[in-house]
C-alpha cells in the first residue's frame, strides 16, 4: 500500500503554484525541484533556526528532510497578514511520525520569499 499523496485526498486544497511545486517536489525527495520556487536569497526558518540563500536552504533540505524522508502533506490553507499558512501532517523516519507542522509561505512575483516552518 503507497502513501496517498495530497492531490489525491478526498478535499484537495487549492495551493498557489510556487507552493505546490515545493509540495509536489517534496513528496517526491526531489532537492532541485524543492529549490526552484525559491528566489535567490530567500529565508527558510526551520524551527527557529535561520537559513539564508539557496545554498544555505539546499543544504539544509539534504541534511535535514531528505534523510529521514520528511514528507508535508497539506491539508488546510489559509491567508494571514499577507502571508499564505499551511497546515498539515509529515512522516517519515524521525521520532514522533508523523507530526502535524504549520507552513508559513511569504511569496513575491510568483515565487518563495520566506518560509517559516514550526510544528
Amino acid at each position: 500500500m503507497g502513501f496517498i499523496t495530497w492531490k489525491e485526498m478526498k478535499m484537495p486544497i487549492d495551493l498557489p503554484k510556487p507552493i505546490a511545486d515545493y509540495v509536489e517536489a517534496n513528496a517526491r525527495l526531489d532537492v532541485d525541484g524543492m529549490m526552484k520556487p525559491f528566489v535567490h536569497d530567500a529565508v527558510f526558518i526551520d524551527n527557529g533556526k535561520r537559513f539564508e540563500g539557496h545554498a544555505a536552504i539546499r543544504e539544509l533540505l539534504e541534511q535535514e528532510v531528505v534523510p529521514v524522508k520528511a514528507i508535508f502533506e497539506p491539508d488546510t490553507v489559509r491567508e494571514e497578514g499577507g502571508d499564505v499558512i499551511v497546515e498539515g501532517p509529515a512522516h517519515g523516519d524521525f521520532p514522533g511520525s508523523p507530526l502535524r507542522f504549520t507552513y508559513r509561505f511569504t511569496l513575491a512575483h510568483d515565487a518563495i520569499e520566506a518560509l517559516e516552518v514550526s510544528v
